[in-house]
């Protein structure tokens, strides 16, 4: 159960990655982005992936559960794309002369 409370939480938060990744992707400028939060969530992601592998409780039933890393990797890449648009963008903005 606290498997799927936790998979719920993550298909939450994973739901708007996509559509914030397109919308970094069609402003082309980092103007209400944050490099900082950005990055706090993607070491959050890591530290979470890193969790499920140092469980031993939950490695030792991985076959049953790998669902859940599956959406904290899912959820990392996300993340991951906003940061290269974020890079992206910012090069955009600095070419543009808004930096």
């Amino acid at each position: 159960m606290a498997e799927l409370l936790e998979v719920i939480m993550i298909v939450s938060f994973g739901c708007s990655w996509p559509l914030n990744v397109i919308k970094s992707y069609r402003a082309r400028t980092t103007k209400g982005k944050s490099l900082g939060f950005l990055l706090l969530i993607f070491f959050g992601y890591i530290a979470g992936i890193a969790s499920k592998f140092v469980n031993k409780d939950y490695m030792a039933h991985f076959s049953e559960k790998w669902y859940v890393l599956f959406f904290y990797v899912l959820n990392f890449i996300m993340v991951g794309a906003d940061l290269v648009m974020y890079v992206r963008n910012r090069k955009l903005d600095k070419e543009n002369g808004v930096l």
